[in-house]
């Protein structure tokens, strides 16, 4: 069994999973969260948040197939999505978005917060591109940032106030857009091909 670590790879999955996870731009629904419940398990969270998307990663496709969808179908279909979050994130405005969840433990921190529809999809996108390992070298990145910022969800909504979640959710807006475009562009020849 050969492995195809590629460090280009992993950055671009890496930074794509962080831009639609966007755990910094979720910083007021975690406080919110936390002053609703009182505490967050965030080792919790973050552990069945990696366990769904590792097992979206290998079952995603069998799942399409029993549907009848192919990757490069649902790699579109994800491009979309990938697209519309940019959206929201560029212009901050809110497009889609679930109602505020009432208790927190798995539901809604882990599901659908962390590893919600638009991460999901994503990784079935990524899935379409590139070697399995570098998604879950980037998967496993991703969560022990998710971790860190559920542990630190306040410090860090004060170090970086209302003005810095903004900018950094902008800037990835725009990476996030980006990639988009480029997932999109790289599979709808293959629809079109069949």
């Amino acid at each position: 069994m050969t492995f195809h670590f590629n460090l280009r790879e992993i950055t671009t999955a890496s930074m794509v999973l962080f831009a639609v996870i966007d755990i910094l731009g979720s910083i007021p629904i975690i406080i919110g969260l936390r002053k609703k419940v009182g505490h967050i398990q965030s080792e919790k969270a973050s552990i069945v948040a990696a366990c769904l998307m590792v097992a979206f990663l290998f079952l995603g496709e069998e799942i399409l197939k029993l549907i009848g969808i192919d990757v490069n179908s649902f790699a579109v279909a994800g491009a979309f999505i990938i697209f519309f979050l940019a959206i929201e994130m560029i212009l901050g405005i809110s497009l889609y978005r679930d109602d505020e969840p009432e208790s927190a433990s798995i539901v809604p921190i882990a599901f659908p917060l962390i590893a919600g529809a638009g991460t999901l999809t994503s990784i079935l996108s990524l899935r379409a591109e590139y070697y399995v390992e570098n998604i879950i070298v980037a998967i496993v990145i991703n969560i022990i940032f998710v971790y860190l910022v559920l542990k630190s969800s306040a410090k860090l909504e004060r170090k970086l106030g209302k003005n810095g979640v903004n900018v950094i959710r902008k800037v990835f807006g725009v990476v996030l857009m980006a990639i988009a475009v480029k997932l999109f562009a790289a599979n709808i020849n293959a629809l079109f091909s069949h």
